[in-house]
């Protein structure tokens, strides 16, 4: 059975920084691409990053780039997701997801963790 742990949340000054954690389990995803979404209050859950297998391509939507990091570990079944220079338009429940075709485009995706929540005070 697939498994994936968002960890790293939490309550956080505008202007500080948070590293989200993901951790996969139930099966090798050494050869999955990887990503995060997020959902903020009243809005629809959105793609924010994602990366392939190898750690070597990425894709950050706009509206974090410059901000956000994500990355692979070493043993690629764990993404983080680097989060810098906060703000409160950044709160959102934060979700890891899968994707198994290895797109990166946001319908690729269709394994999610239950996430966690990420709350930006001003």
């Amino acid at each position: 059975q697939v498994q994936l742990v968002e960890s790293g949340g939490g309550l956080v000054q505008a202007g500080g920084s948070l590293r989200l954690s993901c951790a996969a389990s139930g099966r090798t995803f050494s050869r999955y691409t990887m990503g995060w979404f997020r959902q903020a209050p009243g809005k629809e859950r959105e793609f924010v990053a994602g990366v392939d297998w190898s750690g070597g391509i990425t894709d950050h939507i706009d509206s974090v780039k410059g901000r956000f990091t994500i990355s692979r570990g070493n043993a690629k079944n764990t993404v983080y997701l680097q989060m810098n220079r906060l703000t409160p338009e950044y709160t959102a429940v934060y979700y890891c997801a899968i994707s198994w075709d290895g797109g990166l485009a946001s319908r690729d995706f269709g394994t999610f963790g239950q996430g966690t929540q990420v709350t930006v005070s001003s």
